[in-house]
């Protein structure tokens, strides 16, 4: 009677998961590389943590970008081409500024179009001056736009538009100014007089003060009440664009046609992809070479993983001969070296997502506590244009870091694992 052949263990049986965690588990002088095992582990964890909190950030800081502009700012400006004035110079004034806004807002996907006067002038009070930009609208219109009717920080009644100017937080802080102080408005394009051109010159009260959290615009602007400006922009019965809200800003593009048909010829438009789409695309340049960049860290960490694998092999060679002599195959022995690397590749990888996720979510906290030690700001809002930093962590994002780590890994660990399996039994045993 002969025996019934034997059936091979399945890939990655429970015994080579035990010897993989053994091998992990021993001491150097035991043969074992959890020293070096240990220094792989922090590495990739340490990687995988920098390269989510930075795409955390970049896509934060393209986020609140990009929300800043859209709930701050027209999402399509409608401006004329230049033309003759009555008086014989260039003109590029919106004389029939309600109607065009009404058909403008009849357009499908539009959610409401205004007029609006721009202009450049000085503030002063308390004895500082600083340029800033008027921007001459109804209080019914101001009311409907998103960070100036409900910003970070507001002071005030917007409702009192008529009775003064709203000013960015930014203004207020410069010129020292608080809500029911008056401001200077000073414009260079004041009134002829047989002496020469006169500054104009007025003073407003201040009934209103907004933060919108972006540094461009907090510290430049002021909203006026949209007849007053006209006035002092001289700009009677007329206004310089037209302001469109859309439904969909990220959709804007596909209403470029209608908006222009409304608009009628002589139009020019002007969306807010054009104004910021070069800033934007760079920011998502930046972030995949950065991702790029930064898994350059983890594929240095998963070569300590082939230094730590490479030496277990060379001080595990007695025990690949007995395991060899006692039915392992060759797969099985590939398989548990592939393991120990594995493993390390995996935990690393885990407490890397665990740390990364935690840091770019209290990064608000984090960066309090820093500048708290530093005893001085480390986010610059003149430079970055955001009042503190952003991170948005999206799924997606986290899954890709993921995907990258662990694939260096498993890959890194395939060729000291294929040595392991390779090794003569025969000659790993001859001098033991």
């Amino acid at each position: 009677m002969t025996d019934a052949p034997r059936t091979p263990p399945p890939p990655f049986a429970a015994f080579e998961w035990q010897i993989a965690w053994r091998y992990l588990r021993a001491r150097r002088r035991e043969g074992g590389v959890s020293v070096i095992a240990w220094y792989a582990l922090i590495g990739v964890m340490l990687g995988v943590a920098t390269l989510i909190v930075v795409q955390a950030v970049m896509i934060g800081f393209r986020e609140e970008f990009t929300d800043r502009i859209i709930g701050a700012n027209a999402h399509v400006t409608i401006y004329q081409t230049p033309g003759i004035g009555p008086d014989g110079q260039p003109d590029r004034m919106v004389r029939d500024y309600d109607a065009l806004a009404a058909r403008l807002a009849a357009v499908p996907g539009v959610t409401r179009a205004s007029p609006l006067v721009r202009g450049q002038v000085m503030a002063s009070a308390h004895g500082r001056a600083i340029g800033v930009e008027v921007l001459g609208a109804r209080t019914e219109d101001l009311e409907q736009v998103p960070l100036v009717a409900s910003p970070e920080i507001g002071f005030g009644d917007l409702a009192r538009l008529d009775a003064g100017v709203a000013i960015g937080a930014g203004v207020a802080r410069e010129l020292g100014l608080a809500v029911g102080d008056v401001v200077t408005l000073i414009s260079p394009e004041g009134m002829d007089t047989p002496f020469g051109a006169s500054p104009r010159i007025s003073d407003y009260e201040v009934t209103y003060i907004f933060g919108v959290g972006r540094f461009d615009i907090d510290r430049t602007r002021v909203y006026m009440p949209f007849a007053e400006a006209q006035s002092f922009f001289d700009r009677d019965g007329a206004a310089d664009e037209i302001e469109v809200f859309v439904a969909d800003p990220m959709q804007v593009d596909a209403l470029r046609a209608p908006l222009a048909e409304a608009a009628g010829d002589g139009a020019v438009l002007w969306t807010w992809r054009d104004a910021s789409g070069a800033f934007l695309s760079a920011l998502d340049v930046e972030r995949r070479v950065m991702f790029i960049i930064l898994s350059l860290v983890v594929l240095i960490a998963g070569l300590n993983i082939v230094s730590g694998l490479v030496m277990l092999v060379k001080n595990k060679g007695r025990d690949i001969g007995i395991l060899r002599t006692m039915g392992l195959t060759r797969g099985s022995i590939m398989r548990v070296f592939f393991l120990c690397g594995a493993l390390i590749g995996v935990t690393g990888t885990a407490l890397g997502v665990i740390l990364g996720c935690l840091f770019a979510i209290y990064i608000q906290d984090i960066q309090a506590l820093v500048e708290w030690v530093a005893g001085g700001s480390v986010w610059n809002p003149e430079i970055r244009f955001l009042t503190e930093i952003p991170a948005r962590l999206r799924p997606g994002d986290v899954a890709a870091v993921v995907a990258m780590a662990l694939g260096l890994s498993f890959l890194v660990t395939l060729a000291p694992a294929r040595n392991a399996a390779r090794l003569n039994p025969v000659e790993a045993l001859r001098y033991e």
